[in-house]
């Protein structure tokens, strides 16, 4: 099953990096594609209950869905963005 979210505060390979060791660690991932050009990221997952997951996990890492962002959620995604710079 495919979950397309779109995000905010994506802006580097740090992010991609970030971003797609999370969410396939979780249960049921089976591919993780970022878009940059449109800001979205594309879970496939076998479960058919996943996108909560998928989104709370984002969020955690300073990419919220469009239109949910805060000064918070930007400063998660700097240091999320430095810790897969530094793992990729």
């Amino acid at each position: 099953m495919k979950n397309l979210v779109f995000i905010e505060n994506l802006k580097c390979g740090g992010c991609e990096s970030s971003i797609r060791k999370a969410l396939a660690a979780l249960p049921g991932v089976t591919n993780v594609s970022i878009d940059f050009e449109k800001n979205a990221v594309d879970v496939e997952t076998k479960n058919t209950d996943a996108r909560p997951v998928i989104v709370r996990t984002l969020d955690s890492l300073g990419y919220p869905e469009t239109g949910h962002n805060s000064l918070l959620k930007k400063g998660k995604s700097f240091v999320s963005c430095a810790i897969g710079r530094m793992d990729g």
